[in-house]
């Protein structure tokens, strides 16, 4: 069985939060059962990874946490958030720019190489 989980937002309108529900509660869940679990922001959804700008998003209006607190759930139970190095140049952000729960820059090659020799599942949004 798979011990690690990666989940891509790629094709995730970083707005939407009702499109970011699922990933990010599929992404806690897995982790609250032991998988070493890793959401990758890449394209325009790197946005959400810019200090500040989840803070401003809901699933729904009347919600009263923002997508921000469910990122800072899931890596409170140990889901390891990164941007896809691609992202910082497309939404014109540099490393200083990102969250504290955002683990790194990853670049093609470790991206690749990490997703064909691990024993891991990925999922994509």
């Amino acid at each position: 069985m798979p011990q690690k989980l990666v989940i891509i937002l790629a094709n995730t309108d970083p707005q939407s939060g009702e499109g970011l529900s699922a990933p990010l509660f599929q992404a806690a869940v897995a982790a609250g059962m032991d998988y070493q679990v890793e959401v990758v922001c890449t394209g325009t959804a790197a946005k959400l990874l810019r200090a500040g700008a989840a803070e401003a998003i809901r699933i729904k209006p009347d919600e009263k946490r923002s997508i921000y607190d469910f990122i800072k759930e899931g890596h409170a139970a140990g889901v390891k958030f990164y941007c896809f190095s691609p992202g910082l140049d497309v939404c014109s952000m540099r490393k200083e720019d990102l969250i504290p729960e955002c683990s790194g820059v990853l670049g093609a090659a470790h991206f690749i190489e990490e997703i064909m020799s691990s024993d891991c599942r990925v999922l994509t949004y």
